[in-house]
């Protein structure tokens, strides 16, 4: 019989796991340990050597067990699956989505760099790039969406650290206003300031796609960086982050992760890998739902403006509008809308909700829905925000499994004076 190639979807369910090692589990034990005996001295030095880059694995070996802020089956076995989606060397796992940034940032960036980002980002990474980078002497520029390649390039050297460029970090579709960016043009752009001695990164927050509707390292992107509480997680009951990427990198960013002592533990890992059994039925079923109440709202008369990317016009909105065709394999299940009437309007929907809750995150089986402009965007300045179309009215909307009349409903009697 010939080989078959399968689907991530399917592999879901017992890639990297064997039930013998587990006196036949059809599912993989929680690893509730916090160390692991060697079979003999010679392997646990060998062990050693390898986790501590002393040397590389010798082929046919396998990284040994040594002690769970190293390593873990049910983390492993994670990492492994997750790196599928996206066809990445290698994934680590962390306890929250800002412990896989922050650790990706501070290991790639030294005194005197330059970080170039895209705008808005989820206020977390805004406030950490802004308020914190530049305690340690690193300097940041932020770029914005429909910026050319000519004018990204031009800005770089306009700063003066152009010599100096070490990552352009890029979080597409943006939080909450669903602006895209071009990762093939962020790749160039990293490229013309790349040399036989430094290669400019890219690293791209995928968490509003997921793993499922967009692949950033297929666009040339060095990382892909999830939020994992999010699609990946899915119910609302787990905080964890993931960053894929080729094994050169991604050593380094587990042997930070070693020392920080970020990673998961075993039972955030092992309610992400029951999670991952459902990720891509979910994820396609919040999306149908999504298309079916940005429908709605586009039509009502209180809503002034829906950011959905199914509504992106190939007139209207050329160049998102490639960003989007070229990009993604789907218009995804976040959007956000403005309610007519600024703050007041919007506080006044949140408060009428019935069955969506208010509460931030994303991602998960419920519907949420939040205000940014007040909530996960209240530390970015005010100016700042309204440039950006942050508005006082605007309402963020994760779409969930639920029935989509009955969110819809929801939302009409949400919207009545």
């Amino acid at each position: 019989m010939q080989n078959h190639s399968f689907h991530p979807e399917s592999l879901m369910m017992s890639y990297g796991y064997r039930p013998e090692w587990s006196e036949g589990a059809i599912k993989c034990p929680i690893f509730q340990t916090s160390t692991f005996v060697f079979p003999s001295a010679e392997e646990g030095k060998a062990h050693f050597e390898v986790a501590y880059g002393l040397r590389d694995r010798r082929d046919g070996e396998r990284e040994g067990l040594i002690y769970s802020r190293i390593n873990n089956p049910d983390l492993e076995i994670l990492e492994n699956r997750l790196c599928l989606w996206d066809k990445a060397d290698d994934c680590a796992v962390f306890e929250s989505g800002m412990g896989a940034i922050t650790t990706v940032l501070l290991e790639f960036l030294k005194p005197g760099d330059l970080l170039v980002h895209t705008t808005p980002l989820y206020g977390g990474v805004d406030h950490f790039i802004r308020h914190f980078l530049p305690k340690m002497g690193v300097h940041t520029m932020e770029f914005h969406p429909g910026d050319s390649q000519e004018m990204l390039e031009s800005q770089i050297q306009a700063t003066g650290h152009a010599d100096r460029l070490a990552m352009i970090y890029v979080e597409t579709p943006a939080n909450p206003t669903n602006a895209l960016y071009d990762l093939q043009m962020c790749r160039s752009v990293a490229d013309r300031f790349s040399n036989s001695e430094k290669r400019v990164l890219v690293a791209v927050d995928n968490t509003y796609m997921g793993p499922v509707w967009q692949h950033p390292l297929r666009w040339g992107a060095d990382f892909s960086i999830y939020s994992a509480t999010k699609y990946i997680g899915g119910h609302s009951d787990v905080i964890a982050g993931a960053v894929c990427g080729n094994n050169g990198n991604m050593k380094r960013v587990k042997g930070l992760r070693t020392f920080l002592g970020n990673m998961a533990g075993p039972w955030t890992g092992w309610l992400l890998l029951r999670s991952l059994e459902t990720l891509h039925l979910r994820m396609e079923r919040q999306a149908s739902t999504a298309a079916q109440v940005a429908a709605f709202l586009q039509s009502h008369a209180k809503v002034e403006k829906v950011h959905y990317l199914g509504f992106l016009d190939p007139q209207r909105d050329a160049q998102q509008y490639d960003i989007f065709k070229r990009q993604y394999t789907s218009a995804g299940a976040m959007l956000s809308f403005e309610v007519r009437g600024g703050e007041a309007a919007a506080f006044k929907v949140l408060n009428q909700l019935k069955m969506i809750k208010l509460a931030v995150s994303l991602g998960g089986t419920e519907s949420l829905a939040q205000h940014p402009d007040t909530m996960t965007h209240v530390g970015v300045a005010l100016e700042h925000k309204r440039a950006l179309g942050i508005t006082p009215g605007m309402i963020r909307l994760s779409v969930g499994v639920e029935h989509p009349d009955d969110l819809i409903w929801d939302l009409r009697q949400a919207l009545l004076d």
